[in-house]
């Protein structure tokens, strides 16, 4: 069962990574870790910076793929993303973007500034 949730998992991270470059970002991240977790994708466009959370689901339920990503995970989204800016170089004067990438039955869904 952890295989196949790793499998399900790789392959919505691959489906959303796509969608971005196809609208026209930049992926310079995927499952970047550190000491307070990981960030599955990191995008840029510009001076725009986002940070994507995919969740992804072969069914429904449990709650779409978007209701998983909970207050206390937003929380962790943002000490993480804070930790990835602190490394980065050209990070002052960026702006930054929190999106959740929702993957059911093989369909991308992007909300933009989900938080």
């Amino acid at each position: 069962m952890r295989g196949r949730h790793l499998s399900l998992g790789a392959f919505g991270e691959d489906a959303a990574a796509r969608w971005y470059e196809r609208a026209g970002y930049d992926v310079v991240g995927r499952n970047w870790r550190c000491a307070f977790g990981e960030l599955d994708l990191v995008v840029c466009r510009g001076p725009l910076v986002v940070f994507c959370e995919v969740k992804t689901r072969s069914s429904d339920r449990f709650g779409s793929p978007a209701e998983a990503v909970t207050y206390r995970k937003r929380v962790r989204l943002r000490r993480l993303a804070a930790e990835w800016l602190a490394g980065c170089e050209g990070a002052p004067g960026r702006q930054v973007r929190f999106d959740v990438a929702a993957v059911h039955a093989g369909t991308v869904e992007v909300i933009e500034d989900a938080f």
